[in-house]
């Protein structure tokens, strides 16, 4: 008899993956013949379902692939008895058998709402865990609902379809592009419940998670359950799968821009305004988007808005002065060319 669903489900779902992490390993560059050493793929564990059930499936599958697996938890901070949570992560990723198990404490700031910020606090540490034990990958535990909460979270930002493309199943900061990977993306919350149920693994409910204080948490609690009353069962699926055809527009939409940028460029490398006029609206506003990104406004400041005054420049042009974006970087018309820098 075999695993329950649930169990197999997962399972599955971290095999793929780590198939991936492997076709992905570099032989050695001194003799491509030699065996190299197994990867280390690490589990980023909070304790709760998600990632508990992704811990488990990791402690299965990776020793029958020959991969190493470790984890690591990040303390937040946020709340008493915090430190002691942590601990206990740490203790049963190693009763799963993982090894190296890590506990990271981190301070979070308030840049960009408490979400946002603990956010930022915990990848800086799983990227610095990673670094600290040289490993392949980081396996984390967003499911399709996450997915769902994701694209209907940038659908009420309003800032195009990148932002309804949601979590991609491979991501990275520069310098580690393929780091991070989300074997359950296409699985929902509750099989990796379920999969911890029967397999008598313990697990945390962040208080967090049930928080009205939070977006997310609304959104989990009253906005997607009210969706579901109105429009049938089918909502996160839909959502998931919208998400996955936004990214493959949107990763196509990049590609087209980054062919254009050369050919809008005069030979001092500043933008045409006619030739940037010509090309579809979507296309130059990510080569605008790009140029101010350069010039060195931050990404995460930079909403649409932004984009859509600068583009104001080229398409609805009556001498306006100078556009104001993030990071102290001006963008101007000035003789026909479009000048972006720092002001």
């Amino acid at each position: 008899m075999g695993p329950h669903p649930a169990v197999a489900a997962i399972r599955l779902a971290v095999r793929r993956v780590l198939h991936d992490i492997l076709n992905d390993h570099p032989a050695s560059e001194a003799n491509p013949h030699e065996r190299p050493a197994p990867p280390l793929v690490l589990v980023a564990c909070s304790g709760g379902a998600d990632s508990m059930a992704l811990a488990s499936a990791l402690a299965f599958e990776a020793p029958r692939l020959g991969v190493r697996a470790g984890g690591v938890t990040v303390d937040h901070g946020l709340q008493p008895g915090s430190d002691v949570r942590a601990a206990e992560v740490v203790l049963r990723l190693r009763e799963l058998g993982l090894d190296p198990v890590d506990s990271a404490a981190v301070a979070v700031g308030r840049e960009g709402g408490p979400e946002a910020a603990a956010r930022d606090a915990r990848y800086a540490a799983l990227d610095a865990a990673a670094e600290a034990h040289g490993a392949t990958a980081v396996l984390l535990g967003h499911t399709r609902d996450d997915q769902a909460e994701t694209v209907l979270l940038g659908l009420a930002r309003g800032s195009g379809i990148r932002s309804l493309s949601g979590m991609a199943a491979v991501s990275g900061r520069p310098g580690a592009a393929r780091r991070y990977r989300r074997p359950f993306l296409h699985l929902d919350r509750q099989t990796a419940r379920k999969a911890c149920m029967v397999q008598s693994l313990p697990v945390w409910d962040d208080p967090h998670n049930a928080d009205p204080a939070y977006t997310r948490s609304r959104l989990r609690h009253e906005g997607l359950p009210a969706l579901e009353k109105a429009l049938g069962k089918g909502v996160v699926e839909a959502l998931a799968r919208t998400a996955q055809l936004s990214r493959d527009d949107a990763d196509a939409l990049d590609a087209w821009a980054g062919q254009a940028e050369s050919s809008v460029r005069d030979a001092a490398g500043l933008l045409e305004c006619a030739k940037l006029y010509a090309l579809p609206p979507a296309v130059r506003r990510r080569i605008l988007r790009r140029a101010a990104i350069e010039a060195g406004a931050p990404a995460g400041s930079l909403f649409a808005r932004h984009i859509e005054e600068v583009d104001r420049l080229i398409t609805g042009w009556r001498g306006q002065g100078v556009i104001n974006l993030p990071g102290k970087v001006v963008a101007q018309r000035q003789g026909g060319r479009l000048v972006i820098r720092q002001g």
